[in-house]
C-alpha cells in the first residue's frame, strides 16, 4: 500500500466561509481528508494555516524543512503539500531547487473553499495523492497537480484568478517529466531580500532606488516585452551592479522566453551591457524565489551562469 504524507500550509483548500461570506483557512488535516480513503496510507501533517498572500520566505522555509522532515522515512513514497494558490508556484519551485530525493513532491490547492458545494479540493488533493504514489513519477521532482493536470513546478505560474484549470507550464504538454539540473545546496532564504520592480511606460528609477535603500541584495525587473525597460532604468541598473547588487530582467509578457536584443537606450541589449542578467523562461516570482536562493547561498559563484541556466525550462516540462 502506498505511504504519503500530506503537508498542509492552509490556503483555498483549507477554508470554510463565514457568516459574511469570506473565505479563512480554518480547515485542519484530518477533516481535509476525510474518511473515503483507500488504497493509501495518509499521514497528515499540519505546518500551518494561512492564507497564501500572507506567505513569507521564513514560511517558504518552513515547507521546505517539512518536505524534507517527512522524506526521511524510507516507507514513504511521496509527500503531497496543500497550498494556497497565490503563492504556490514560488513555494513549489523553492522545494525544487533543493529538492534532492527521487521521491516525488506534488503541490496542489483548490479554488473554491473545502465546503463550495462545488469544490475542487477533494479532486485536486485525489490527483496529488494518485500522482505521488505513481512509480513512474520517480525522479520527476516537484510537481503541481491542478485541475485535472500535472505539471513541473519550474516554469509553471497562476494564470487565472477563478478557472479551476488556473495554472501554466512554460512549454506545451510532454509525455515525461525529468529533473535535468543537480539540486542547489540548501541555506534559508529567510534573511535574504529580493524585490520586484515593474517596468512600464515612463517608469523612473525611484522605485529601484528605494529598493535599494531598503537593503535589497538583489532585484527583479519585470520588464516590458522580451525584457526591455529605459535609458532612466539602464542607468539604475548600472548603478546597482556597480554596487554589487544584482539585478534580474524577466518579463510581464506571460509567454515566451526573454531575449537582450533590443538596443536604443533601454532595450534589453542596454540592460545586459549595464550588467542585468536575463531570467530565460521563469517569471517575476519563480526568478525572485531563484534570485534569493542563489544569493542565500555564501559561497556562490559564477551568478550570471548558475541563473543563465537554472532559469532555462527544457521542452517537456508538462505531463498530462
Amino acid at each position: 500500500m502506498p505511504k504519503v504524507a500530506v503537508v498542509t500550509t492552509g490556503g483555498t483548500i483549507a477554508s470554510r466561509r463565514d457568516g459574511q461570506g469570506v473565505s479563512r483557512p480554518v480547515v485542519a488535516g484530518p477533516d481535509l481528508l476525510g474518511s473515503a480513503w483507500t488504497g493509501t496510507e495518509l499521514r497528515v501533517v499540519d505546518v500551518m494555516s494561512k492564507d497564501s498572500s500572507s506567505m513569507t520566505f521564513a514560511d517558504m522555509d518552513r515547507v521546505r524543512d517539512a518536505v524534507t522532515a517527512e522524506l526521511r522515512d524510507p516507507e514513504l513514497d511521496a509527500v503531497v503539500v496543500l497550498h494556497g494558490t497565490d503563492t504556490m508556484e514560488e513555494t513549489a519551485f523553492l522545494v525544487d531547487l533543493h529538492h534532492a530525493d527521487p521521491r516525488p513532491v506534488v503541490f496542489t490547492g483548490a479554488q473554491r473553499t473545502f465546503d463550495h458545494p462545488d469544490s475542487d479540493a477533494q479532486a485536486n488533493l485525489a490527483d496529488a495523492v494518485a500522482a505521488g504514489s505513481d512509480p513512474a513519477l520517480r525522479g520527476a521532482g516537484v510537481l503541481i497537480a491542478f485541475g485535472g493536470a500535472l505539471h513541473r513546478a519550474s516554469g509553471t505560474r497562476k494564470v487565472d484568478t477563478t478557472s479551476l484549470d488556473a495554472f501554466r507550464s512554460v512549454h506545451p504538454a510532454g509525455d515525461h517529466s525529468r529533473r535535468s539540473l543537480e539540486p542547489l545546496p540548501w541555506h534559508p532564504i529567510s534573511g535574504t531580500r529580493v524585490d520586484i520592480v515593474a517596468a512600464y511606460p515612463g517608469a523612473d528609477r525611484v522605485q529601484i532606488d528605494a529598493c535599494r535603500a531598503a537593503g535589497a541584495q538583489g532585484l527583479v525587473l519585470d520588464g516590458l516585452g522580451s525584457g526591455n525597460a529605459n535609458p532612466a532604468i539602464v542607468e539604475a541598473v548600472r548603478d546597482c551592479a556597480s554596487a554589487g547588487i544584482p539585478v534580474v530582467v524577466t518579463t510581464r509578457v506571460p509567454q515566451g522566453p526573454t531575449s537582450a536584443t533590443y538596443g536604443g537606450g533601454g532595450g534589453g541589449h542596454d540592460l545586459v551591457s549595464a550588467g542585468a542578467l536575463f531570467s530565460t523562461d521563469l517569471r517575476a516570482g519563480q526568478a525572485r524565489i531563484l534570485l534569493a536562493a542563489l544569493l542565500a547561498d555564501p559561497e556562490h559563484t559564477d551568478l550570471d551562469k548558475e541563473f543563465d541556466r537554472r532559469s532555462r525550462i527544457d521542452p517537456a516540462p508538462r505531463i498530462s
